[in-house]
């Protein structure tokens, strides 16, 4: 079964196998306190990992009721007072993406009418992201849509955790701090000892990001050449760089369907490669994913927790999760405490 770390970033196997690392906690949870200044609230889409964070930080979760009418309208009401309180909501826009986006909004209209002092959403996963430009003849730019809801909502600042492409921060008229999942995934990796470890990128546009681990983990830098065919569907053509007899573990910031991740893994292999390893940041797993993940080359996928596992990538054995609670959570005390945010990256 997949596991999950725990609030202290803390990874508990389910049972001892290979890969299972033996983390200590970075840093104890704090004790319970109260501050009527300082409130954490969510929505349905992930609810446990608001619960990570709220314990990480010693927060009580804000009480707000979020439900549906019967024609599936939603309905918000916030259920303590909020005036003057620098707040956080912790919502990922994932799947259905639509209904968590309403709620979203929803509670930063009710926050903002409630007289808070300030509202910052907090998204581990930003859908829409991928939707970043007019790549088609009458077609929306779906994410500049998005960040300009958001900030008509009441947003004042946004913190968001691995962007599809880091340059989406400039579709906000409002602070925005991105968060990287990448010291969480590094340091679980590091404690592998993985042997001739080489960082491959699955496309030229994650280059950046392959870069940036193979520079942590003291490793070799590949690139696949890619060419999408069409929505979901890709190509790969060749890799650029040297994998024979290497131990490759593939780099990217979510996987969807996985037929990327899979075809990748399979031309490494088909180039020599020992065997592949593979990390994303968001777990989005839509449609014949875990099942492609399970019949693929790929011995491990490592995930974060930015959106909740589906019951079936929860039981996957392959599939392994680790925990940005303790990562969100300082994120957002530095917020509140106007401290720095770029110090989670040193």
């Amino acid at each position: 079964m997949a596991t999950l770390a725990t609030a202290t970033e803390k990874v508990v196997p389910e049972k001892k196998g290979h890969g299972a690392p033996d983390d200590k906690p970075e840093r104890k949870p704090q004790r319970a306190r109260v501050d009527d200044r300082f409130k954490i609230f969510c929505g349905t889409a992930n609810e446990p990992l608001a619960e990570e964070v709220c314990a990480f930080l010693g927060l009580t979760r804000g009480q707000a009721l979020v439900t549906r009418f019967k024609d599936g309208e939603a309905y918000v009401q916030i259920q303590e007072n909020v005036r003057g309180a620098d707040v956080f909501v912790i919502q990922p826009t994932c799947r259905p993406v639509d209904e968590h986006l309403m709620e979203l909004l929803m509670m930063m209209d009710a926050l903002k009418r409630a007289s808070a002092r300030r509202i910052t959403a907090v998204i581990p996963y930003f859908g829409y992201a991928r939707q970043d430009r007019k790549d088609k003849p009458r077609v929306p730019i779906s994410s500049k849509l998005v960040a300009d809801l958001l900030t008509t909502a009441g947003a004042d600042r946004a913190l968001i955790v691995d962007l599809h492409a880091p340059q989406l921060q400039g579709f906000f008229n409002i602070p925005v701090d991105h968060l990287f999942a990448s010291p969480v995934l590094v340091d679980h990796f590091k404690k592998l000892n993985l042997p001739n470890l080489t960082v491959v990128s699955p496309d030229a546009g994650g280059v950046e990001r392959a870069r940036f681990f193979a520079k942590k983990m003291d490793a070799a830098l590949a690139i696949v050449d890619k060419r999408r065919v069409e929505m979901n569907v890709a190509e790969v053509m060749h890799v650029i760089g040297d994998v024979k007899g290497r131990t490759c573990l593939l780099i990217d910031d979510l996987i969807d369907t996985a037929g990327t991740l899979v075809k990748t893994a399979a031309a490494l292999v088909e180039n020599g490669a020992e065997s592949v390893y593979a990390c994303a940041s968001h777990p989005v797993f839509s449609g014949a994913a875990v099942e492609n993940i399970a019949q693929s080359h790929i011995r491990e996928v490592v995930v974060t927790n930015t959106i909740p596992l589906t019951p079936e990538a929860a039981h996957e054995p392959k599939i392994r999760v680790l925990t940005i609670a303790g990562l969100i959570g300082r994120a957002i005390q530095s917020i509140h405490e106007e401290t720095s945010v770029s110090k989670l990256f040193m």
